[in-house]
């Protein structure tokens, strides 16, 4: 994949003889779209088709993504997912920019060389400076996956379920420096079920932001959406920070409510991780570590145990927490192996006890 190639300047020769001729009524505006992961693919293909339809007023002028990055066994470097699905759509390798930074200077050359009119970004990962928003005349807008204010920065839909919100919802934006402050297009509410997890969160959010998006081109190119747009209340903004690996361990001193949503807010990465004692014959123990993928909160008490006990009832491994409550583990994963159910695991310890560590 070429990334900034000198093939961007035959855009450069535009009204080159001086006449200053205004372009054609049914010229079409160049759109560019910058994304990355598979979310992102999606509003991609939403633009495509959209861009292929015969009254379309825009043409996709190039794509923007992070660079090849090492995936799956062997971290052979692949493209992003919206690279890959750019290049299985046909669209030229030539228009794919894929600079570590947004900021670079052989990057703005080229890009301001394709004269683009207007930008588009969901989940692109990487800042975008004043040089690179000053190139577009109309602008460059983003879909968050969040009712802005809240929930600004990275990781907006994994805080929210964190926090065990009942609504979410999606936000298109204008792009600023200030981090996800840019005044509100339109925004889409949804309702959240308990047990939706991230990853189907942001699906559906991403979907809804691509319908935002289309109903909302004609505005975007008239100049009526930033006429309209409404200033975020910034004494509301609530911030979504970056997720780490570090954060992934469940701590069962807390109530069974905070774990659940922890395990469906983490669900795919980093997931979450617990470590469990087996206790066999003679009291020989060892402890074991586990991936936690699918959980509930115990509706019923009572269950036996010394409050340190993981006992078995109903197909779930009922985990005691806080206040006092227990976790219901569904779903679990030892390392190396397959997800399970807790009805499997439990049969393979083999009358074996288990406890919190």
């Amino acid at each position: 994949m070429q990334a900034c190639g000198p093939v961007f300047r035959r855009f450069l020769c535009c009204c080159a003889n001086g006449t200053g001729a205004s372009p054609p009524l049914n010229k079409k505006k160049k759109l560019v779209f910058l994304g990355s992961p598979k979310v992102a693919a999606s509003v991609l293909e939403r633009l495509f088709n959209a861009s292929e339809a015969p009254d379309s007023a825009f043409q996709l002028a190039a794509i923007v993504t992070q660079p090849p990055s090492g995936r799956d066994r062997g971290r052979k470097l692949m493209p992003s997912p919206v690279a890959q699905h750019a290049i299985e759509r046909g669209f030229p390798q030539d228009l794919i920019f894929t600079p570590e930074r947004a900021g670079e200077e052989a990057f703005l050359a080229d890009f301001r060389s394709l004269n683009p009119e207007i930008c588009i970004t969901a989940a692109y990962g990487n800042i975008l400076p004043t040089k690179f928003l000053n190139i577009a005349p109309y602008g460059t807008v983003n879909i968050h996956p969040s009712l802005l204010p809240l929930y600004r920065g990275a990781a907006p839909v994994q805080r929210a379920l964190q926090d065990g919100v009942t609504e979410s919802g999606v936000s298109l934006v204008y792009t600023v420096r200030a981090l996800d402050a840019g005044p509100i297009i339109a925004f889409e509410r949804v309702e959240v079920d308990e047990s939706i997890k991230a990853p189907e969160l942001l699906t559906l959010l991403f979907d809804l932001g691509s319908d935002l998006l289309i109903r909302e081109l004609p505005s975007l190119f008239d100049g009526s959406a930033k006429l309209n747009a409404k200033p975020q209340d910034d004494s509301k903004a609530t911030l979504a920070p970056k997720i780490t690996s570090e954060e992934s361990w469940l701590s069962f001193d807390q109530e069974a409510r905070s774990l659940h949503n922890k395990v469906r807010a983490f669900a795919g990465w980093p997931g979450t991780r617990a470590r469990v004692q087996i206790i066999g014959e003679n009291n020989n123990s060892n402890v074991l570590e586990i991936k936690v993928i699918t959980t509930g909160i115990c509706k019923t008490a009572g269950v036996d145990g010394d409050g340190n006990d993981i006992v078995f009832a109903g197909g779930s491994l009922l985990f005691p927490c806080a206040g006092p409550s227990l976790l219901e583990v569904r779903e679990l994963q030892l390392p190396g192996k397959k997800v399970m159910t807790a009805r499997d695991f439990w049969n393979g310890l083999r009358g074996q006890k288990l406890k919190l560590v």
